[in-house]
């Protein structure tokens, strides 16, 4: 069903990035390598409270990279001010609070606190994996404990008969990986493009399962990769699940189109975002001009929903409504190159 491993593979070995910190690249840095009092007043900036939050018990501090994790995730409780998050209204209800907990739980730096330590963060721990649409889209979760080593992308897991999916890798947490086992486990873990790894080995080992990631995108980290894709497929998980080869924000990188509930997930390739469909060519590693080219190619796709790693998710009406918006963000994107 799958390429054959490949004898060999070229290691890639671009300078890592932040994707996406719109104050610029900020890279963590290890604790073995801090001195005890640097670490000490890393650790008191981290509790520093930006003072654009309103008061009260949650509040973000100044290590925020601004992914954008909790505004969407809390959009009542968390917004942008002067180009990071901040609390903009405490909790209100208790539906609130526990949309504010969860986003604390995901943002990847930990830069989401109360005053106190709360008393039902269990509550909040035990949604996750969170389901994103249980009427329309059954058996699609959101994992959360986005990843820093990812710049805070989303991980999401889909269950499914022939064994159940996890796409891109969350932060690895034990009591995350308890709850996906009561889910059925994990068969592949599919990896969108080279940016968005996070801890997929310790995923791996733990749940077991196989990894998938086009051989244009592997690296040191990556080259046990069990499943390498090779050319540009398409590639069939099963009669269900098909991978879309759509380089241009990396070479390798890969959606999964889902077809029974008309579902792309997208990784780093194409989003929404505050101001509409974006594929975040400030980032780009290869080429936009064949990234915006792999968008006309999934504007023939039948689907509905967008999912991905960065941004907002997207819901369309019907698939006509999906090809006319794609069809007239590559018309935009492409209207700077017309003379060329």
């Amino acid at each position: 069903m799958f390429p054959a491993l490949l004898a060999s593979v070229s290691i890639l070995s671009l300078p890592p990035n932040r994707f996406p910190s719109f104050t610029g690249p900020r890279m963590p840095r290890s604790r073995a390598c801090l001195s005890l009092p640097t670490a000490r007043a890393q650790a008191s900036s981290r509790r520093t409270r930006r003072p654009q939050n309103v008061d009260g018990e949650f509040f973000v501090d100044t290590v925020c990279i601004d992914c954008d994790t909790c505004r969407w995730m809390a959009p009542d409780i968390f917004t942008r001010v002067a180009n990071l998050s901040a609390v903009a209204k405490q909790p209100q209800s208790k539906a609130e609070r526990l949309n504010a907990l969860q986003a604390l739980l995901a943002c990847p730096t930990s830069s989401i606190h109360t005053e106190k330590p709360p008393a039902d963060i269990l509550e909040a721990q035990d949604t996750f994996p969170l389901p994103i649409e249980e009427e329309k889209l059954p058996g699609v979760y959101h994992c959360g404990y986005h990843s820093e080593k990812s710049y805070g992308a989303a991980s999401y897991l889909l269950v499914h008969p022939d064994g159940n999916v996890l796409i891109d890798g969350p932060r690895y947490t034990e009591r995350l990986a308890r709850k996906i086992d009561l889910l059925g486990g994990v068969r592949f873990m599919f990896l969108t493009h080279k940016d968005d790894i996070a801890d997929h080995e310790k995923w791996s080992k733990r749940l077991k399962c196989d990894r998938i990631l086009h051989a244009e995108d592997v690296e040191a980290s990556t080259v046990d990769v069990e499943i390498k894709l090779d050319g540009s497929g398409p590639w069939n998980l099963n009669e269900s699940l098909k991978l879309i080869h759509t380089p241009g924000h990396t070479k390798g990188s890969v959606c999964l189109f889902y077809r029974p509930l008309q579902v792309l997930f997208t990784g780093d390739h194409l989003a929404m975002t505050a101001t509409g469909l974006s594929i975040y060519e400030q980032y780009n590693r290869d080429s936009v001009l064949l990234q915006i080219d792999s968008v006309k190619t999934l504007a023939r796709l039948d689907f509905k929903w967008i999912l991905p790693g960065h941004g907002r998710r997207v819901e369309y009406e019907n698939t006509a409504e999906k090809t006319a918006a794609l069809e007239a963000f590559v018309e935009q994107k492409l209207a700077p190159h017309s003379g060329f």
